[in-house]
């Protein structure tokens, strides 16, 4: 690609991102800033991207002057006028896609359109988000700040080093298997929030997943038992408990993604076997059962300090056993710790394995059926809660759906 049609190129897309963003803006209404006007400022902020990088990054700094103080003197305009805009949304949006469009210049195109378009999606999202701010009680908005106490305060100051003969209990890239966790969950559990008390069965299902398939399984068991009448309820908890354990999949291999995600290849197609099995059979059971939104217990908040210290403890234990027994016991002993701690938490025993293939401490081979092996022992876990909180016609639709996803478990550590 030659200059003239590089430059091209960032003007046609500056120009395309500001319609867009000013195309929200014209449908509010706005008085301050449109269609056009959004497009101009984009385009402008490109031109003086184009100009800084010959003549200087005074150029950029002029131009977002310039554009603040017209952004001002429109709104002294309007309030002589009587017309009184309390919000600064606008100006702020005009701000920033100027700002896109000098990136443009410079930068990555592909960072410039996602924020471009991040800006207009934010911009239409208004009323969601307002509704959704208007159901975060004060306790959520605590949990929030203890993500952040935990995320951006905690961590930074973790000594990075390792305390073991092993090489393995890091303190900061321990907690940092914290933040990821907790940060998962959390946003499922804002999501909650954000579709509102009431949720379909396959909204549940992947929701209660993403934050605790255990605790979504004890709680759909519970509420079977209590409404064992109702036909329908049976078979939507069930459909919830098979697709919140194959989210359990999905998340083991986005945390694998992020720790090790050259282990991804090995580790993968299995897991994504296990998950076909348990997806496939949810949907079975969604579609027999009723297609009226079940009403479930909403999620626990899973920012909270207690769980993120028991959680850390719990990683940093199988971590170390994860470690001894390669060492000592060989691939046997290894999977006799991915049995014993996948039966309440397959996260622990997925981030411990892939840091360790990683540092290049464990074959992907042995690795990857660790995995199979933690997942399966977690099914059975969740099983057996099944069996004694849950009504008997449950277990039954439950049970078959783990004992498919055990059988395939099983052909995979033979054969694959």
């Amino acid at each position: 690609m030659n200059a003239t049609s590089a430059v091209l190129g960032s003007l046609v897309i500056a120009l395309g991102l500001g319609l867009l963003v000013g195309l929200e803006r014209e449908r509010t209404e706005s008085k301050i800033a449109g269609l056009r006007t959004f497009a101009l400022v984009t385009v402008l902020g490109t031109v003086c991207g184009l100009l800084a990088v010959e003549f200087g990054g005074w150029v950029v700094a002029l131009g977002l002057f310039a554009l603040a103080a017209m952004l001002f003197a429109g709104n002294l305009a309007m309030s002589r006028s009587g017309e009184v805009d309390p919000g600064q949304t606008t100006e702020v949006a005009a701000l920033l896609m100027f700002g896109v469009g000098a990136y443009l210049a410079v930068g990555e195109r592909a960072v410039a359109v996602a924020l471009g378009g991040a800006v207009a999606v934010l911009l239409h999202l208004k009323q969601p988000l307002h509704a959704w701010a208007g159901r975060i009680s004060d306790r959520d908005y605590r949990a929030m700040m203890r993500f952040a106490l935990i995320s951006l305060v905690v961590l930074p100051i973790l000594p990075d080093r390792a305390y073991d003969p092993w090489g393995v209990l890091n303190p900061r890239e321990i907690w940092w298997m914290v933040v990821l966790i907790v940060g998962m969950g959390l946003a499922a559990y804002l999501g909650s929030k954000l579709l509102g008390e009431r949720a379909g069965t396959l909204v549940a299902g992947l929701l209660g997943g993403a934050v605790s398939s255990t605790a979504t399984t004890v709680s759909q068991a519970r509420r079977s038992r209590g409404d064992g009448a109702r036909r329908g309820a049976v078979g939507a908890a069930a459909a919830i408990i098979a697709l919140a354990s194959a989210v359990v999949m999905v998340r083991m291999v986005i945390e694998i993604a992020v720790v090790a995600p050259g282990f991804l290849a090995a580790a993968a197609p299995p897991l994504a076997v296990l998950l076909v099995v348990l997806a496939a059979l949810a949907l079975v059971l969604w579609f027999t059962a009723t297609r009226d939104g079940t009403e479930i217990d909403g999620p626990s908040n899973p920012a909270e300090l207690r769980p993120a210290l028991a959680f850390a403890a719990l990683y940093a234990v199988v971590l170390l056993a994860v470690a001894v027994a390669e060492d000592h016991l060989g691939a046997g002993g290894l999977y006799a710790v991915a049995a014993l701690s996948g039966l309440t938490d397959a996260d622990a025993i997925t981030l411990s394995t892939a840091r360790l293939v990683r540092d290049g401490s464990l074959a992907p081979e042995v690795a990857w059926r660790a995995l199979v092996i933690a997942a399966m022992a977690n099914l059975v876990f969740k099983g057996g809660a099944v069996a004694v909180l849950g009504d008997r016609r449950l277990l039954v639709r439950v049970g078959a759906v783990y004992a498919a996803a055990l059988a395939a478990g099983g052909l995979l550590l033979l054969v694959w």
